[in-house]
């Protein structure tokens, strides 16, 4: 069971930024958010430039889909050892550089494909990518979680959101550059050698120290105990059926039995954590159309103040994570999630006013950086290091479908109420995340007594 530790000076608090660890997660960051642009609006862009018809266009959203059940192949990447790679490299390093060589390949594949008659192949590509990338999350996600203590989990998902933010600018802005001055057969080729980024950081850090089948008598019998049962069957049916239980089964119990009947409500709070967030997003961008914000203003204002108050939230929530504790920075993140929603009510009223709208992304980007850090740190703690790839994926497949299926009605809800209403609403959301989250805070991360400032 988590305890808070005993509170650090702001000297140690930043000291963690310094540790190779947290250094790697730059660069890990960056090649985990270098393909997702690669696949969706950057992808777009070079379709409809290159005369593609809108409507098919849009079918291209569903390869999308890949990063959201990523937790079906999970345990594959958890447990199952490559030919040679492990061996040399380990389970996680090995299954990252894998995934990277599968993007690189992608993209390479895309760079060579025009779009025009050949659309079939270029989403062959795009879904490569898509499954490499969401490998690599998988992959990367159980790097960082056995790379470090639970105390430095925020710190790490800070840089990594750095990184990430990067990768999703040089994808951006940096693909669409060279493609201007190039060509997009050239702004992909670059990008494929963008992915050597993140191989060199795999290649130089050493594998983080994984729990072994012998570390986990609660579970094992489990298996064991199948496979007295079935000694008289085919072996290759038992192997199965033992890898089943052990890769699928195990770390569904492992969670259960590590939290008992509070299990459910945790779950319930990686559901709920997030849904004020992602159940506006889809109307951010309308909202600034709508107010009569021109496309250079909104991509000035959104882009990079955006990406700079995120990053600047995100190393906010990990050094206070290391200084005050998961436990109550989620009470924080959770209120600032949801009050932040309101400056888009005032933005609504106020109409097109740059400041306002400056004033809205700076606050909402603050806030999301620093609640998303805080939660990757939390989500971190609930993994047990034996099954960490696997349930991580599931915890943030969790953390993200109710409020992503939520948006999808944030349309109706707007031309029903107004944008003011619809923000409203959002706001309103987040009550059952601050309740959770202070549940959480008292329950599951009880102050020590050591606890007190220095």
């Amino acid at each position: 069971m988590p305890v808070l530790q005993a509170r650090r000076s702001w000297r140690e608090s930043l000291a963690v930024y310094a540790r190779a660890p947290v250094i790697t997660m730059l660069f890990l960051g960056f090649s985990a958010g270098l393909p997702f642009l690669l696949v969706f609006s950057t992808l777009s862009a070079w379709l409809r430039s290159a005369g593609v018809e809108v409507a098919a266009i849009g079918f291209f959203a569903w390869v999308g889909m890949l990063y959201s059940i990523k937790f079906f192949w999970a345990p594959v990447v958890d447990r199952v050892k490559l030919p040679l790679l492990t061996r040399l490299l380990g389970q996680r390093r090995s299954w990252m550089l894998l995934a990277q060589a599968i993007i690189a390949a992608g993209l390479v594949g895309l760079a060579a494909t025009p779009p025009l008659g050949n659309l079939g192949w270029v989403a062959g590509f795009a879904l490569l990518v898509a499954f490499g990338s969401a490998t690599q999350d998988i992959a990367i996600d159980a790097f960082r979680i056995e790379s470090a203590a639970d105390d430095n989990q925020a710190a790490m998902a800070s840089t990594y959101i750095i990184g990430y933010r990067g990768g999703l600018l040089a994808a951006g802005a940096g693909a669409l550059y060279v493609a201007s001055a190039l060509s997009w057969h050239a702004a992909y080729l670059t990008m494929a050698a963008l992915v050597g980024v993140g191989m060199v950081a795999v290649l130089v850090r050493p594998e983080p120290r994984r729990l072994a089948a012998g570390d986990r008598p609660v579970l094992e019998p489990r298996v064991r105990a199948f496979l007295r049962k079935t000694r008289h069957r085919p072996r290759l049916w038992r192997h199965l059926g033992a890898w089943v239980i052990g890769a699928l089964v195990c770390p569904f119990t492992d969670f259960f039995v590590r939290h008992g009947v509070k299990a459910l409500a945790l779950l319930a709070f990686v559901a709920v954590f997030r849904v004020s967030d992602l159940a506006m997003a889809s109307m951010a961008n309308p909202l600034y159309i709508d107010l009569g914000f021109s496309l250079a203003t909104i991509a000035n204002v959104t882009n990079v103040f955006g990406i700079v108050m995120s990053i600047g939230g995100g190393v906010l929530g990990g050094l206070l994570v290391v200084r005050y504790g998961i436990g109550r920075m989620l009470v924080v993140g959770a209120l600032l999630t949801m009050l932040t929603n309101l400056l888009f009510v005032a933005l609504a009223l106020a109409g097109d006013r740059l400041p306002m709208l400056v004033m809205t992304i700076i606050g909402d980007n603050l806030a999301n950086g620093l609640a998303s850090a805080v939660f990757i740190a939390f989500l971190s703690s609930l993994t047990s290091r034996a099954y960490t790839a696997t349930q991580y994926a599931l915890f943030s497949s969790l953390m993200t479908l109710p409020g992503k299926f939520l948006s999808g009605f944030g349309g109706l809800v707007v031309g029903a109420q107004g944008y003011a209403g619809f923000f409203t609403l959002a706001s309103l959301l987040g009550i059952p995340a601050v309740l959770l989250a202070i549940w959480v805070s008292r329950d599951l991360f009880a102050a020590s007594p050591a606890s007190g400032a220095r």
